[in-house]
């Protein structure tokens, strides 16, 4: 038992690397599909005065606006994409984790077969639930089953050994959920700052027009205004929607953190009260 996670890395290791080509690809795939979006979606003939994307947007044609607030709207579709694909890839994997039934349930479940000292039944349901949770706890039945076997070994120590399957396993399991939350996280900074950078750029623009000499072109600093605000409102609009997704993602993983906590120390427990 005690060689079981070094059996188990190189599965985690294939996992892990095809989990950082998922990223790339993702993050290459949403930037293109941004591009992709804005000229022909946002910029559609249709979506301007005579046809012609170079003229001012048809009234009230949001849109035409969205177009004419330059070639950091894509930028920032892609990063808004990003935080949809890797929250959508995070609530995937960990459902996956959480197993086949509810959580809480499952570990009350594990108590109490613990209680009435049925590991079989306890590893039975492990394995009908699926998942990392399971799995965790699975391996500290399963070593407890191991101790119980050699009723030579000193009582603490044989707890210890429990205790200790249980946080190797879980050290083993657990990164993978939060795998790419990173990217979630990063993505709350640099929406802001991509939509302070199209901000700016409407603001040079806008400031241009003034300028120039004469009277001012009040189609260009319209438009630099315009590119300014809905830049902002973009950049604003990622930001917020990524540091929901992180904050729920995190309560999620945290709760499947707690079962396994609360889980294994009631196998822990229930060896201790039982070989005093």
């Amino acid at each position: 038992m005690a060689n079981a996670p070094k059996t188990t890395s190189p599965a985690k290791q294939e996992s892990g690397n095809s989990g950082n080509v998922f990223a790339s690809l993702s993050i290459i795939i949403c930037f293109i599909l941004g591009y992709l979006v804005w000229k022909f979606v946002m910029g559609d003939a249709s979506n301007f005065i005579d046809n012609n994307p170079e003229n001012q947007p048809k009234q009230g044609n949001y849109l035409g606006m969205v177009y004419h607030a330059g070639v950091v709207v894509p930028i920032l579709i892609g990063l808004f994409l990003m935080v949809w694909v890797f929250s959508i890839e995070r609530f995937i994997v960990i459902g996956k984790a959480s197993g086949t039934g509810n959580v809480g349930n499952f570990v009350r479940k594990i108590q109490g077969f613990l209680k009435s000292q049925n590991i079989d039944a306890a590893v039975a349901e492990c394995d009908k639930q699926k998942g990392s949770v399971a799995n965790v706890i699975k391996a500290g039945l399963l070593k407890y089953k191991d101790v119980e076997a050699n009723p030579g070994l000193d009582a603490e120590k044989s707890s210890l050994a429990i205790q200790k399957e249980i946080e190797e396993t879980t050290a083993l399991e657990m990164p993978m959920l939060e795998k790419n939350l990173n990217v979630i996280a990063t993505l709350v900074s640099i929406g802001t700052l991509t939509g302070l950078l199209g901000t700016v750029t409407g603001m040079i623009k806008a400031f241009s027009a003034l300028a120039t000499g004469g009277a001012p072109d009040s189609a260009k600093l319209a438009n630099g205004i315009s590119e300014a605000l809905i830049n902002t409102a973009t950049g604003i609009a990622t930001s917020t929607f990524a540091i929901v997704m992180y904050n729920i993602l995190t309560a999620k993983i945290d709760k499947l953190t707690y079962s396994i906590d609360e889980a294994g120390f009631s196998i822990v427990q229930t060896y201790a009260a039982n070989h005093k």
